[in-house]
This record gives C-alpha cells, structure tokens and sequence, in this order.
C-alpha cells in the first residue's frame, strides 16, 4: 500500500500565526502610546533585525548593531508612534536623542519582563543571508524563554540582551 506524500501547507499557517501575534506586539505599543502610558511595572524590551528592510535611524546607531539590536521602552521613551506596519520611537543614546523606525515584521522578540511575557518571531533573511533550514530553532529566542522561571521573583538578567 503506497503512503500518500504529507500534505502541503498552502494556507501557509505558520506566516499567519506569526502576523497575528506581531498584532499583539502593535496593540501593545498602541496601549503604551496612550497619554497614559505604560501601566503599573509594564516596561517591553524590543529586539529586532537592525539590517532588516524598512529599519530606520541614525547610521552610527545602527553601525554598533549589525544584526540586532534591543530597545528599552520604560520610563525615558518620547514620540511613540505606533502604526500598521512600523513603529516609530525617540530614546536617548549617550544622552543624545535619536528617533528609530522598526517595521514589526524586523521584529525577533517582545518580552515584557514584568509578567515574564515572551514572543519570539521568525523574520526573512536579510539580503546575503542565508535563510535558516526548517529544523533550526531560534537559539536566542529559546535561551531568553528557558531563562524565564515564572516562579522567580521578577529579576531579569540583561545578560541574553547582551551583545558578546
């Protein structure tokens, strides 16, 4: 008896999963643009690829993060702008303000250490880049969700947002 060939994904579920939950990652930044701002401890460490298309901001910034670069979006954050495929931000590096635009498809993860909340996204390749084989794992991405012990208190180690 002959096996039939498994059946294709052309509804291409995987994309569509991924879309939906950089949705949250945009009503996230929506709540936090609100005159309001973020509630109660909230505060989102944002990593993305710096090469990606659509990334944009100053060359020099940019330059010190050739693959990826993580923000911080606490209490010193100006001129949030959250829209439907990018969002923009003023943050201060070396004490100088320096606005940043990050298309939410560049977007690798969104973790809000204060519920110990974690996405991690798969993003394309960038031009030159080989794209990753089906079996790989996004290593940072597990390392970061396997450092998080919802049983510990809410201390998080900078180390996984470290470059090394």
């Amino acid at each position: 008896m002959a096996q039939d060939p498994p059946a294709q994904d052309q509804m291409h579920y995987e994309a569509m999963a991924q879309e939906a939950l950089r949705g949250v990652v945009k009503a996230a930044l929506k709540r936090a643009a609100a005159p309001d701002g973020l509630p109660g401890a909230h505060h989102f460490y944002i990593t993305f690829k710096s090469e990606a298309p659509g990334v944009s901001g100053p060359a020099d910034l940019l330059g010190k993060y050739p693959d990826e670069m993580t923000i911080v979006l606490q209490h010193q954050y100006w001129d949030l702008a959250p829209g439907e495929t990018f969002f923009s931000v003023t943050l201060k590096f070396g004490g100088q303000p320096k606005r940043l635009s990050v298309p939410y498809a560049a977007v690798t993860r969104f973790y809000d250490p204060s519920v110990q909340f974690l996405l991690s996204f798969e993003t394309a390749p960038a031009a030159g880049e080989a794209p990753a084989a089906a079996t790989d794992k996004p290593a940072a991405a597990d390392a970061a969700a396997a450092d998080v012990d919802p049983e510990a208190a809410n201390v998080v180690s900078l180390d996984q947002f470290r470059k090394k």
